[in-house]
């Protein structure tokens, strides 16, 4: 072979080689920066309780609020959501999921969904939402007192202006029926504040406790023949089948009054609360301020006790042959819902 063509050849070899090294270098960087990136991610977990008009309020509204912050995931964020679709015994597994997964801040939806989460505290800041009474579920002392590394959002009801207005749709009103699960928390606080309000302006309760959705419509047709009115919280077992209640009462002609807006949607006559968008939207912003560091001991429970909204399926009302009285029209924050 010529001193020529070895000489050739050397310099093929040498480029080959350098271009292996680049290309295999490229390679190393791209794959440590990915790596970089994928440890850098924040991680936000959402534990939902199960399906139903209101709790998918929240979640929509948390998941539009994140992505107003900033957060996309799989790009700046990693974002674990997991629904318990109903059954209390699957949260135990989710909540070990988000311990594995290295959570920095969980997002839980509804008191027993918090209440699980609570397994995470140690380590993990939470975030409850649509919480009837936090300090009774045992989350925090007192709301302005939160050094259990938990916060977050309360839905509570407030059971005397709900009240007030049903007497203003039907007056001579003299028994209200309650469904509720006497297994969910917030359900039993509400019914001590129902009870305390007919006892004091001499109303009578009647009760029927349901442990499943399922037996909702039985529950309903049975209380309506004994009841003028009928008061619903807003109890996640109930809300799940909310259609179903309303249709029921609907046929009997007795008016639904609801402790959430979005029990009206689902057919509901009326009632006086909060937006759980803007639940859901509080929530997103907490769980934002921990990611940026504040310390949880400095976020209080927020309790939407003011700034309260009338909702009323005017629907409802057709189908009742229920006119909305002129008090409830005329106020500023009446809002129509059908």
């Amino acid at each position: 072979m010529q001193k020529g063509e070895k000489h050739m050849q050397r310099m093929m070899a040498n480029l080959m080689t350098a271009v292996l090294c680049v290309l295999m270098a490229g390679c190393s960087t791209s794959a440590g920066k990915e790596e970089t990136e994928g440890t850098a991610l924040k991680r936000i977990g959402i534990i939902q309780l199960m399906e139903h008009t209101s709790l998918n309020q929240i979640h929509d509204a948390v998941m539009d609020e994140l992505s107003a912050l900033g957060y996309e995931d799989g790009v700046n964020c990693r974002i674990d959501y997991e629904n318990a679709q109903g059954d209390t015994n699957n949260l135990t597994t989710i909540v070990q999921t988000m311990e594995g997964n290295g959570e920095d801040v969980v997002i839980a939806i509804t008191t027993p969904a918090a209440q699980a989460a609570m397994a995470l505290s140690d380590t993990t800041p939470i975030v409850f939402t649509a919480v009837t009474d936090p300090i009774a579920a045992g989350l925090v002392e007192s709301l302005d007192k939160t050094d259990k590394n938990i916060t977050g959002t309360s839905d509570a009801v407030d059971v005397t202006s709900i009240m007030d207005l049903a007497m203003e749709f039907v007056p001579g009103a003299k028994t209200v029926g309650y469904i509720y699960n006497p297994g969910e928390d917030n359900s039993v606080s509400n019914l001590k504040k129902l009870q305390a309000y007919c006892d004091e302006k001499g109303l009578s309760v009647e009760t029927a406790g349901i442990t499943s959705s399922s037996e909702l419509q039985t529950a309903a047709q049975t209380i309506c023949q004994k009841v003028d009115i009928i008061f619903v919280g807003n109890d996640n077992t109930v809300a799940e089948a909310m259609p179903v209640l309303s249709n029921t009462a609907i046929a009997n002609g007795i008016p639904v009054f609801t402790g959430a807006d979005s029990m009206v949607k689902d057919g509901g006559l009326a009632t006086k609360g909060i937006d759980y968008t803007q639940l859901g939207k509080e929530s997103a912003d907490m769980a934002d301020m921990i990611l940026q560091g504040t310390p949880v001991s400095d976020i209080p429970v927020r309790v939407y006790a003011e700034d309260l909204y009338i909702y009323v399926n005017t629907k409802t009302a057709d189908a009742l042959g229920i006119e909305i009285p002129s008090s409830v029209t005329a106020d500023a924050k009446y809002v129509e819902v059908n």
